[in-house]
């Protein structure tokens, strides 16, 4: 199948690692040009030298998505690198596990209001693409109560909300936003393998409650992020698309 994304110029962030740099790569691996974010230099580097071994621009930069000002430099200077925005990816999550007024601001700067202040950016260049798509990363913490934090499930759900009202009002602008919910998803250098090496009753757990009786991959989550972004779905919007192996035991409505 033709996702019909050749061409077209996606932003990740949180591209470093993970979801992200799943999603980026097989963004560019479709033909998409890229622009990556995360916190470590080194990791952007790496994943930009692998989207360009795959024939497409790329570019990558160390930001603070929690500071606005950095924020919605890169997404000027990302849209003005690759000529434009046809799809942003927003990824990054604080992941923040504490139960203090900490936990609650760093959720709300890094998951909430990164993704309300991209979009905002974004919209005039998405405004002149002719396939625009947003995918917001949010999880089934959002969708649930879990062993995560308050402050992640409250603004994980926050995310699914703002997702769905966007979609609505930029519907007459044919600008697609949809949202991506995965469950337990393990990766090298993510929260679930440091569980499984400094919390091992806790992972065991954790693993014991997917029936599948694995997490899922980073790429498994990347792949439903990409075919949302795609052309090839061009009239889906709206939509939470839960990627969890029948972890949450719900009607998804």
């Amino acid at each position: 199948m033709d996702l019909g994304l050749a061409g077209l110029r996606a932003l990740v962030t949180g591209g470093s690692k993970g979801i992200g740099r799943a999603s980026a790569l097989t963004l560019a691996q479709e033909g998409c040009g890229i622009a990556i974010c995360a916190r470590n230099q080194a990791e952007i580097d790496s994943v930009v030298a692998a989207a360009k071994a795959k024939g497409v621009p790329a570019i990558g930069q160390s930001v603070d998505v929690s500071k606005k000002e950095a924020l919605t430099a890169w997404i000027a200077a990302s849209a003005e690198a690759l000529g434009g925005i046809d799809i942003l990816v927003l990824n990054v999550s604080a992941l923040d596990m504490g139960q203090g007024e900490e936990a609650w601001q760093a959720e709300f700067e890094i998951d909430l209001m990164h993704t309300v202040r991209a979009l905002e950016a974004a919209l005039p260049h998405l405004e002149r693409s002719a396939h625009p798509a947003v995918i917001i990363v949010s999880s089934v913490s959002g969708l649930e109560f879990d062993f995560t934090s308050a402050a992640y499930g409250t603004f994980k759900a926050a995310l699914i909300h703002y997702a769905s009202r966007m979609a609505s009002a930029l519907a007459e602008k044919h600008i697609r936003v949809n949202t991506v919910s995965p469950g337990n998803t393990y990766f090298e250098g993510g929260i679930w393998q440091r569980i499984e090496r400094e919390m091992p009753d806790l992972f065991k757990t954790a693993m014991g409650l997917n029936p599948f009786g694995r997490m899922a991959t980073d790429q498994e989550i990347a792949n439903a992020v990409v075919f949302l972004a795609s052309p090839a779905s061009s009239f889906t919007t709206g939509v939470n698309l839960v990627v969890d192996g029948a972890l949450t035991r719900r009607v998804q409505y």
